[in-house]
């Protein structure tokens, strides 16, 4: 008889150990491809970081026109809040002396004991001055009454204020969080556009106008060109005094460093130098461009003549302001600072004439 014994356990080695480890590493690199850890990222085209910076830029500047609005929306809530908090302020006064007065007259019958007046005619050594007297505090109960409705009014007018004043605190938080929102996409975009320009050597930044995230020199020098001439000799003239003004307010502001949010003087963001240009002509323009469109007239793109506001893309999200043979002054991004561009840089979306 056969002697059956237990199989022995063979070991993972030689061939089958390799071809063991050969799969596992295969495993893990598929596991890894998965997850993209180990892949690097393919080298972009110059002309691939250009366009893939100009979106971002673009997307920035959208967020920046919505962080114009809300700061707008937020001014105005927080300047209503002011208003109400200081006439309720007021009323209060008004109710703290109507308080007191009621209180000086109920001191006064206390004092007096609050005699029946009938009792107090029967003791009174001089009937005829009782009776006189006793018309008088009927007059002066009469008051009393009118002291105690007024105050009653304005205790409810202090509420109605209160509660104003309530909701108008609300739609400020509410702006402040859209104006936090809107400053983190913005400073998201602008970082991710550094990012990809560090891809570019020095020289194809300056090729395409760009200074990249080792500097952002044009963002942060105030320095303007003094030999910039107010206009170019040749130059097609303005329709009227304002919106020359406002050309050659434009043209003073060249080399000024873009930054998102600023109004000016030194610095500004697309619509802030509309804004300030304009102003420096008398004439009020709301603060985004999704407003300013709406601020004037509007003109075809055949009809534009210097002063005219030029908008771009889809979103309304750009302005420059028309200076005439197809050029406009403009602030760019914040990697360019203000300066002259055919309006045919970017995707025309209107156009509207303020004066």
């Amino acid at each position: 008889m056969a002697t059956h014994r237990k199989p022995r356990q063979r070991s993972l080695g030689g061939s089958k150990a390799r071809t063991a480890a050969t799969i596992a590493l295969a495993g893990a690199a598929t596991a890894t491809a998965f997850d993209g850890s180990a892949i690097a990222e393919p080298q972009l085209s110059t002309a691939q970081v250009k366009a893939k910076v100009d979106k971002l830029y673009e997307e920035a500047e959208a967020a920046t026109e919505k962080y114009n609005g809300a700061k707008e929306k937020a001014g105005k809530a927080s300047d209503r809040l002011g208003t109400l908090q200081d006439e309720a302020a007021r009323k209060e006064e008004r109710l703290n002396s109507a308080r007191d007065a009621l209180g000086s007259i109920a001191a006064s019958q206390y004092r007096s004991g609050g005699l029946d007046p009938a009792l107090q005619l029967a003791l009174s050594d001089n009937p005829g001055q009782y009776l006189e007297g006793a018309a008088f505090a009927e007059r002066a109960g009469s008051r009393q009454a009118g002291t105690v409705e007024r105050v009653r009014q304005q205790l409810r007018e202090i509420e109605q204020l209160r509660g104003a004043a309530h909701i108008e605190l609300a739609s400020l938080r509410s702006r402040q969080a859209e104006l936090k929102r809107h400053k983190k996409t913005i400073n998201g975009k602008l970082d991710a556009a550094r990012q990809l320009l560090t891809q570019l050597s020095a020289a194809e930044r300056a090729r395409f106008g760009q200074t990249g995230a080792s500097g952002d020199r044009a963002s942060r020098s105030s320095a303007r060109d003094p030999n910039t001439p107010a206009a170019p000799s040749g130059s097609v003239a303005a329709p009227n005094s304002r919106a020359a003004a406002a050309v050659s307010y434009a043209y003073g502001k060249l080399g000024s460093p873009y930054v998102w949010g600023a109004t000016g003087p030194d610095a500004f963001d697309c619509s802030g130098l509309s804004q300030a240009a304009y102003r420096s002509a008398g004439i009020a323009l709301p603060r985004t461009t999704y407003s300013q469109i709406n601020a004037g007239r509007r003109v075809s793109r055949s009809e534009l003549l210097p002063g005219d506001l030029v908008f771009f893309y889809s979103g309304i999200s750009h302005v420059g302001i028309y200076v005439g043979n197809g050029q406009m002054i403009h602030a760019p991004n914040p990697s360019a600072p203000v300066r002259l561009a055919p309006i045919n840089q970017m995707p025309f979306a209107g156009a509207a004439r303020v004066v």
